[in-house]
């Protein structure tokens, strides 16, 4: 068997790819190929350019969360580099519809937010970039609209947001 960098190998691969695109050439200029309607939600501009935790909070419609243990954050008590903070949020609340979270004193705190189908597991593993030591807040929506937050305190040793 040769392997990959032997000559023959890699004109058969080139040919291999060349027909392919030749063969789909004439379904794109047809029509047939044609990307269909992206079904994306509509983002939630106020809530995500918000300056200030207050009023991104009030933006995306959590202003009046109630405190919850059914909602867990694991995320490292201290950060080495705040450019690179592994978080993950998962949800234990009945009928959770979205997930939430905030870096309370970063220059724009809502940092994600995910929509959940009804079968869905309510969990999700994201980066953050954190600015300084500061709370981060997870908001949980469940399907009869009211919201419930827990908070987590994490110590960043190297700044990340421009530190």
């Amino acid at each position: 068997m040769k392997n990959l960098s032997q000559p023959d190998e890699w004109r058969r691969r080139l040919l291999k790819g060349g027909v392919s695109a030749s063969l789909l050439t004439p379904l794109l200029g047809t029509g047939l190929l044609m990307p269909g309607a992206v079904l994306a939600a509509d983002w939630n501009r106020p809530a995500f350019t918000a300056r200030n935790i207050g009023d991104a909070l009030k933006s995306y419609g959590a202003g009046n969360a109630m405190e919850s243990r059914d909602i867990v954050i694991n995320a490292p008590e201290i950060a080495e580099n705040g450019a690179k903070v592994e978080v993950e949020v998962s949800s234990n609340l009945a009928n959770t519809r979205s997930l939430a979270l905030f870096a309370d004193k970063n220059p724009m705190p809502l940092c994600s937010s995910l929509e959940f189908s009804g079968a869905a597991l309510p969990y999700a593993r994201i980066q953050l970039k954190l600015a300084e030591t500061m709370r981060i807040r997870a908001v949980a929506r469940t399907a009869d609209g009211k919201n419930h937050v827990a908070f987590r305190e994490i110590k960043v040793t190297l700044g990340g947001c421009g530190g």
